[in-house]
Formats: structure tokens, C-alpha cells, sequence
């Protein structure tokens, strides 16, 4: 018996790409509350109840990125993922798999630095969370938009669909 090539992401993971995706977003873009509490806790200020709250939505938004990240790759391993493209060069479907391969990394390792730093106040951990890794985070974001739209208005293959449609 053979398998049928998977054609399209299931359901579930079309639905976690896209919760991963908001909750990264989200948590890219509000830093404010943990970057406030981590200011305040260095020069010796008061640390309010709002700034702790604040800095915990988004620590928990990070825990909660790291949970789906696990589920996302026991789901990439059991259910497949759609191939590159017939037509797509080598050097495309290698920059895919690299950026694909850094993204999952990311998945793990920027949660797991934002815990140690949060939780274990292992500064090292902070910075590179907070500089090195966010920074990567947003060039890939930026990488991967632009190559979808690429796929989608310039090379006309239908990646973009294997993400949205079943």
C-alpha cells in the first residue's frame, strides 16, 4: 500500500501556523511591559503590580508559543508536509528548507531564552532573546512574506493555498 503525496497542511496545522503566527506577532510587537520591569528591576525602582502583569502576558504568550511549537513539529513529522514545487530551483527549495529549519529553531530556542532570562534571571539569556533573536526573528518574518508573495504573484504556484485552503 502506498501513500498518497500530502498536497495541502491538515487542519491542525494550518490552525497553529496561523495562532503561532499572531502570538509572535504579538509578542514581537509588545515588548513594552517586560522591557518596563526589566528597566525598573536594574535601577532599583519599584516594580508595580501592572508592570508584573504586564511582563507576564508576555511570558505566557512565550510558554504558550513554545507548547504549540512542539505540537506543531510532532504534527510536521506525523502528517507530512506538502513538496517543494516541481518547478522551483534548488536554490529556492534549499533557502526554503534553511528558513523553514531556523523558524522551528526559534520556535524553541526564543521561548526557552525568554524563560531562562524571566524566570532564572540569566541576563546573557535576556540580551540574546531580547536582541540577536528578535532581530532574526523579524528578518525571517519579512523573508517569508516576501517569498509567498513571490510564490504567489510573480512565480504564480499556489504555496500560499496550501497554507490557507485544505
Amino acid at each position: 500500500m502506498t501513500s498518497s503525496p500530502v498536497i495541502s497542511y491538515s487542519l491542525s496545522q494550518r490552525l497553529i501556523h496561523w495562532i503561532m503566527a499572531a502570538l509572535i506577532l504579538f509578542n514581537l510587537l509588545f515588548t513594552e511591559g517586560m522591557e518596563e520591569l526589566t528597566e525598573a528591576a536594574e535601577e532599583g525602582q519599584a516594580v508595580t503590580p501592572d508592570m508584573i502583569a504586564s511582563a507576564n502576558i508576555h511570558a505566557y504568550v512565550g510558554i504558550v508559543v513554545l507548547c504549540l511549537a512542539v505540537i506543531r513539529l510532532i504534527l510536521r513529522f506525523t502528517q507530512g508536509v506538502p513538496a517543494a514545487p516541481a518547478d522551483e530551483t534548488p536554490l529556492a527549495q534549499m533557502a526554503s528548507k534553511v528558513t523553514h529549519a531556523t523558524f522551528y529553531l526559534l520556535f524553541f530556542v526564543m521561548p526557552i531564552a525568554g524563560i531562562a532570562a524571566y524566570y532564572f534571571d540569566i541576563e546573557a539569556a535576556g540580551s540574546l532573546h531580547a536582541e540577536l533573536l528578535k532581530l532574526l526573528m523579524w528578518a525571517l518574518i519579512v523573508l517569508h512574506v516576501g517569498a509567498v508573495l513571490v510564490h504567489q504573484f510573480v512565480w504564480k504556484t499556489p504555496v500560499a493555498q496550501r497554507m490557507i485552503k485544505g
